[in-house]
């Protein structure tokens, strides 16, 4: 029995011996000897590569009609008849509104009245003085009264130009009473209604917005500003021409784009001291009405040729408190933490301004899985901007 017992225990010490063999096999072979059997993970990649670029920059800027109006009666009256509609497109001339007429009708008559009763005048003293003058040479009268006769005629004489200019006066009342468009534009919510007493110190009837050609204003900073003057033409005494700074666009603030190019037509004369910045003026055709005079726009002012730039994809770009980095596949297929200097967005890629080199492969998908100093399996994908 006890020989039995002596036969258990060699057994179990062997194989206890046997199995701490093997868990000390195991853990020297450790990690490293299984990853030398575990592939490298894929990733994505794409190659930094140089693109002709139209490059632009944007301001937020504001629509300002290039004419815009409170049309008020320019003489008191009641409002007789309203010849427009809300909204409606008016031409330049088109009669708006008429004010009650009658009195101003009077007032001419008896402006053209007041005329004839001093022409009247004016022939009586004129007679009296031919007489005068006549007995004078005669030696019938004294200098004295031939000279209180002319005195008379100038007096009669002013009073005719009086009377003529009260008439002038009257028929400019008169055409008053008619409200005409001072320019073709369109009106908007007509402010009167017929009866109402209206006149100069009166509310606005309606006001008037030229739609197109519509301006566009902004304002650009000195550091901008300079740069595109110095690729500006100038003109003879050396001045930079506003029509020649680079091409203008809006974003309209649906997002899109608007498919007009616009031109730049003012430039202020000085920087705005409290800002920093010089007022910037562009002019659009607006023949889709699309830009609404005091509505806020993004302008951009864009290259006239297109220059070559650093393109890689956004996908790739990750960020930290340093800023946006990439992760670069070297030539032995090992990853590198690469910091970048970026630009400008280009559709679905991104301007680099430093930190790689044209060819250099940085990943796009895969970037959950690896890190710096690990060997990748890099898989080449769609360029940055391609479909």
């Amino acid at each position: 029995m006890f020989e039995n017992n002596r036969s258990l225990r060699g057994v179990g010490a062997l194989r206890s011996a046997v199995f701490g063999f093997g868990t000390a096999l195991c853990l020297t072979m450790g990690p490293a000897a299984f990853a030398q059997d575990a592939a490298p993970p894929k990733v994505s990649v794409m190659a930094a590569v140089i693109k002709p670029i139209t490059l632009s920059e944007t301001f937020i800027g504001r629509g300002e009609a290039k004419d815009k109006v409170d049309v008020v009666a320019r003489v008191n009256g009641y409002l007789e008849e309203i010849l427009i509609r809300d909204g409606a497109e008016v031409k330049v001339g088109e009669t708006l509104f008429r004010i009650e007429s009658t009195s101003y009708e009077a007032t001419l008559e008896a402006r053209r009245a007041d005329l004839a009763v001093a022409e009247a005048n004016l022939e009586l003293a004129a007679l009296d003085l031919a007489r005068k003058e006549e007995l004078f040479e005669r030696g019938s009268v004294p200098e004295a009264e031939r000279d209180s006769s002319r005195a008379n005629e100038l007096v009669a004489e002013a009073q005719v130009r009086a009377a003529k200019a009260a008439i002038s006066q009257a028929e400019l009342d008169l055409s008053y009473t008619e409200v005409h468009a001072p320019f073709s534009g369109r009106v908007g919510k007509i402010a009167v209604s017929v009866g109402d007493v209206v006149g100069p110190n009166t509310k606005a009837l309606v006001n008037i917005v030229r739609e197109a050609p519509i301006n566009v204003t902004f304002s650009l900073n000195e550091k901008t500003f300079v740069e595109l003057l110095e690729d500006v033409e100038r003109d003879e005494l050396g001045r930079p021409r506003p029509g020649d700074i680079p091409g203008v666009f809006v974003i309209l603030p649906n997002g899109r784009r608007l498919d007009e190019a616009g031109r730049v037509s003012f430039v202020d004369n000085r920087v705005d001291p409290a800002t920093g910045s010089i007022i910037t003026r562009a002019e659009f055709e607006n023949e889709r009405r699309l830009i609404i005079d005091g509505s806020f726009l993004t302008v951009g002012l864009e290259s006239k040729e297109p220059a070559d730039r650093l393109i890689i994809s956004q996908a790739a770009i990750q960020r930290d408190q340093q800023g946006p980095f990439v992760l670069v596949v070297d030539e032995q297929n090992m990853i590198e933490q690469r910091y970048l200097v970026t630009g400008e967005t280009i559709e679905t890629g991104i301007i680099v301004q430093d930190g790689l080199v044209a060819g250099e492969q940085v990943i796009v998908e895969g970037l959950q899985r690896v890190r710096p100093g690990v060997e990748v399996d890099p898989v080449l994908a769609n360029q940055a901007g391609e479909e």
